[in-house]
């Protein structure tokens, strides 16, 4: 299951951790990236906070939590390589990996439909 957050995060829940990224209309509108800030392992989020930074040729842009939770697992090839995030933004260009603290914050989020009409609105 993969939803996500008006801030165009993705969160794809793989039994009690949920891998994070940047949709790839976030991908598109920043264009070329080539820096990306993940958050510290170990570090609790809450939702809606700023998790990290991805700078692209154009702009820096904050990266929010989609839900609440402690990272567990940094995309160490995105650090080096970070446009994997525009080439493959749902993939292998995922940010970093949580541990959920409250599964419900899921609830809260789009389907890929809804933020389908959400993203051609913004």
């Amino acid at each position: 299951m993969i939803r996500f957050s008006d801030e165009h995060v993705w969160v794809r829940v793989e039994g009690d951790t949920g891998v994070v990224g940047i949709s790839p209309h976030a991908q598109e509108t920043l264009g070329d990236i080539v820096f990306v800030e993940l958050p510290d392992a170990g570090r609790q989020l809450a939702v809606h906070e700023v998790a990290g930074v991805v700078e692209s040729v154009k702009a820096a842009s904050d990266v929010f939590a989609p839900v609440s939770g402690v990272v567990t697992e940094l995309n160490q090839a995105l650090r080096d390589n970070p446009s994997l995030a525009n080439s493959d933004p749902l993939g292998e260009g995922w940010f970093f990996k949580l541990k959920l603290s409250d599964a419900q914050q899921l609830e809260a989020l789009m389907d890929e439909a809804a933020y389908a009409g959400f993203s051609q609105a913004s």
